[in-house]
């Protein structure tokens, strides 16, 4: 009896060594794989924090940045998420001028008899050119706001859609082509509208920036009579603002993905160990 007993305790000391190497074994792989998963966080932690620095290091002010020609560079810091408004600063002004002119330049237009009266016309040529100017200004007086990087891209839309409403009342211009513009513009604004509720940020594309031309043009040849002219440069104009559109779809989709990836490995490299090695 006695060296079974002796034997039924080898066995079982035999038995818990076996269970503590096991243990021990598992616990030393899971703590190398949560040591390699903390150290690709740290690496992508240290890349977005030089990315960030990168980004928010004002840029040099030169002539060509000064007039809009440079557009390369960071955004200046005062434009970021989770900066102050700052809604009354000189740009600002101008913009809200250009948004309070928007609404007479729709009575004028919609009150004439067939909405090619040469004053609506030539205001909106102005809402359309003073553009330029609060960026111009924003640039020369350093003022930058978020609340000017909001105001800006809703005013230009919505001349964009004022103008299209005039022209579709006066049968101005292709209907088709106004409604998929208009579209196009209510649905930017709403794209804007979430990308800036999760923030994202979106610049500006190329795309965007040279659709700008055609489109005002297009809209203003309308307004003063001219005919055929005003059809190209709207058609040119629409298709690439849905270009823009869709870059900027893509690159929200893509900031998004690198955001749940980052989010991801950390969670990965600050969650507590695997169970095996709790419960072997």
């Amino acid at each position: 009896m006695r060296q079974r007993a002796d034997r039924a305790r080898a066995k079982g000391r035999e038995r818990r060594d076996q269970v503590r190497e096991r243990t021990r074994e598992r616990t030393e792989q899971v703590r190398e794989r949560t040591d390699q998963v903390r150290d690709r966080a740290m690496e992508r932690t240290e890349h977005v924090r030089e990315r960030t620095r990168e980004l928010t290091e004002p840029a040099r002010m030169t002539v060509y940045r000064l007039f809009g020609i440079d557009r390369s560079g960071p955004p200046p810091i005062e434009t970021l998420a989770g900066q102050p408004l700052r809604v009354w600063t000189i740009p600002n002004v101008v913009g809200l001028l250009r948004l309070a002119l928007i609404p007479v330049f729709l009575v004028l237009a919609l009150s004439s008899d067939d909405g090619t009266r040469l004053g609506p016309a030539l205001l909106f040529a102005l809402i359309a050119a003073s553009d330029y100017l609060d960026g111009f200004l924003a640039r020369l007086t350093g003022q930058y706001s978020r609340f000017g990087t909001l105001l800006d891209p809703i005013t230009d839309r919505a001349l964009v859609v004022a103008g299209g409403i005039v022209c579709w009342h006066f049968d101005l211009l292709p209907r088709e082509a106004l409604a998929v513009l208009v579209v196009r513009e209510l649905y930017t604004t709403d794209a804007a509208r979430r990308a800036l509720k999760k923030d994202v940020r979106l610049g500006v594309n190329w795309w965007g920036r040279l659709a700008v031309w055609p489109l005002m043009a297009g809209l203003f040849a309308a307004l003063v009579g001219v005919g055929w002219p005003a059809k190209v440069a709207l058609v040119v104009g629409v298709g690439m603002a849905i270009m823009a559109t869709i870059r900027y779809e893509r690159d929200g989709r893509r900031q998004l993905r690198e955001r749940a990836a980052a989010a991801a490995d950390a969670g990965a490299g600050d969650g507590p160990a695997p169970g095996p090695a709790a419960g072997a």
